[in-house]
């Protein structure tokens, strides 16, 4: 059976780019918000989930570190997506005919240096993606979106202009998510994801990390953030290199369980060839 993945905005957006990279033969599942993403694969409605956790520019993705943890969800692999941007338009148009645009907020500021050489004017848009469905919907004319290639082979749009970033770096981390978890080994490099909360006593911070400097555990990933909006509950969010059968994780792991009052592993998958 073919495997359904949800992935939050219209078809042609980046995550359902990261859909095609991680499940060529999966069915993407569009969905308005990342709550709509959970709740479809908690519903049935969809087999995983792809969710975008952080971007190379802008940082981390608002709200889901706090939506992970309590999503019920286990991260099996991730994905990396470059943002490149394209401007597409209705079919028979140049790209002098195009004197606006419409994109999500985030993507505009992206391409300023391109839109500014060609006089174009900007306007926000909720979804990248949707900008460009509703522009081909309403056979909009002088008027194009910015978004993923891929939108464009969707809506039967031609690209005018790719690659139009300011900057080349722009790099998107995704998520692929699962019910079930998976803890086999598939392959010589594994990452695992966590979540803890430090128990209330002094260096409990540098006490519980201790542990990974010790073993020889390398961290590639440590952000914190409140808890219900809680001045003095912090939760942290890691990565690590290796396997919690691995001989040093496991012995980490022991250690910073002893300085903290949660501990869950939210995922063990492997390392994307694409992190390098």
């Amino acid at each position: 059976m073919t495997q359904r993945i949800a992935f939050q905005g219209a078809l042609g957006a980046y995550s359902h780019e990261a859909v095609l990279n991680a499940r060529p033969d999966a069915t993407p599942v569009p969905c308005n918000g990342f709550e709509d993403v959970l709740a479809a694969v908690k519903t049935g409605a969809a087999d995983l989930a792809m969710l975008p956790v952080e971007n190379s520019t802008y940082g981390r993705v608002a709200d889901i570190h706090r939506l992970l943890p309590e999503s019920g969800l286990h991260i099996i692999d991730e994905d990396f997506v470059r943002v490149r941007i394209a401007l597409m338009a209705n079919k028979g148009q140049k790209l002098e005919d195009i004197t606006h645009v419409r994109a999500h907020m985030v993507l505009i500021p992206q391409a300023r240096a391109f839109l500014d050489a060609h006089g174009i004017s900007a306007e926000t848009a909720a979804d990248s993606a949707g900008a460009a469905a509703e522009i081909a919907i309403k056979a909009e004319h002088g008027v194009g979106a910015l978004a993923s290639a891929v939108a464009a082979d969707i809506y039967d749009m031609d690209v005018l202009a790719r690659d139009i970033e300011d900057l080349g770096h722009n790099t998107t981390r995704f998520l692929l998510m699962s019910p079930t978890p998976d803890r086999s080994r598939r392959a010589d490099k594994m990452l695992t994801t966590f979540v803890f909360q430090v128990r209330n006593i002094p260096a409990a911070l540098y006490k519980a990390m201790g542990g990974f400097a010790t073993n020889g555990v390398n961290m590639i990933k440590l952000e914190s953030y409140m808890v219900e909006g809680k001045f003095t509950a912090t939760q942290f969010y890691a990565d690590i290199e290796g396997h919690p059968d691995d001989e040093d994780v496991a012995r980490a792991l022991d250690e910073l369980g002893y300085f903290t009052d949660r501990l869950e592993i939210l995922g063990v998958y492997p390392s994307s060839n694409k992190r390098d």
